[in-house]
């Protein structure tokens, strides 16, 4: 939901604000076998998550890793994170050694800019992370906190699109001017005074407000990447400016997008409110109203 600091000139960089929600899910199954197959969506890509985790850890590649669901890619909404960490929980688990995602998303690559990936893969909630310092590591996390029950979150989803990803991502953060100390300042302002004390108290106008406003600062600086504009689709910012008109709050877009963001307080207001804004979305875009998801991945062996 925003970077911390995009300036760096306390001598850490990005921090970011992350949630978990309960809208898609990556689920993966390793059976055994004598030699090592993938099936399923993202094949490709699990194979070679796969191959590295056992390079790391120094286990023998063995197994039919089924991926029986995977997040929409490049949507901004974590699903390389996910899949990653999923894949090497699985490895470590099948092989008998303790759970470590912050490792193994250090060792995976998962971690260069967000913390938030790992800390939601362990926890759920919402997570603060501190940004990457001189050190080597995963950003780690200065806040957690457990979401409002009640509070709903519209995604915004266009399939169309795909959020700035690979080297295109490395490009932009090069190219991108240097980020204002003092619009850096005001996110942190918002993310310690409001953000974390609107999720605690439930209190949403508080949430809301500062949400909006961080998405503003971080969206203009990040439109030149996105032709301009503070959503990659314009489809998404169009549904975004309606759910404002109708009440949502904390309205913005998942990291590169192409996934936009609504809050709203209450379940049967927000059913309505996505309701309205459907009957005018261009045909292809879907949304879509879910909750926080309240706790970390879930691991287990079956018979």
């Amino acid at each position: 939901m925003g970077f911390l600091d995009l300036n760096g000139g306390l001598g850490r960089r990005f921090g970011s604000i992350g949630l978990a929600v309960d809208a898609f899910e990556t689920s993966l199954a390793l059976r055994e076998a004598t030699s090592f197959s993938v099936r399923g969506p993202e094949r490709e890509r699990g194979a070679a998550l796969a191959r590295r985790v056992a390079d790391s850890l120094g286990l023998d590649l063995t197994g039919r890793l089924e991926i029986l669901r995977a997040i929409p890619a490049h949507a901004g909404l974590g699903s390389g994170t996910q899949l990653a960490l999923a894949i090497a929980a699985a490895l470590r688990r099948r092989a008998g050694l303790t759970a470590d995602a912050r490792r193994d998303a250090l060792i995976l690559d998962r971690g260069a800019r967000s913390g938030v990936g790992a800390a939601l893969f362990e926890s759920g909630g919402l997570v603060v992370d501190a940004g990457r310092g001189a050190a080597d590591n995963v950003p780690p996390v200065i806040a957690h906190l457990s979401f409002p029950e009640d509070w709903r979150i519209i995604l915004v989803v266009d399939p169309r699109e795909t959020g700035v990803h690979g080297e295109a991502e490395m490009r932009a953060f090069a190219d991108l001017p240097i980020f204002p100390a003092a619009k850096a300042a005001e996110i942190c302002r918002l993310t310690l005074m409001q953000i974390l004390p609107g999720v605690a108290e439930a209190d949403m106008e508080a949430f809301g407000d500062a949400i909006s406003r961080v998405q503003e600062l971080v969206g203009d600086h990040f439109a030149p990447a996105q032709g301009g504009a503070r959503f990659t689709s314009r489809a998404v910012g169009r549904v975004a400016e309606q759910l404002k008109l109708l009440g949502a709050r904390g309205i913005g877009q998942s990291s590169w997008g192409p996934t936009g963001f609504a809050f709203v307080a209450d379940p049967d207001q927000a059913e309505y409110v996505a309701s309205r804004a459907r009957k005018d979305a261009e045909s292809g875009i879907e949304i879509i109203v879910c909750r926080a998801r309240a706790h970390g991945a879930e691991v287990r062996a079956e018979v």
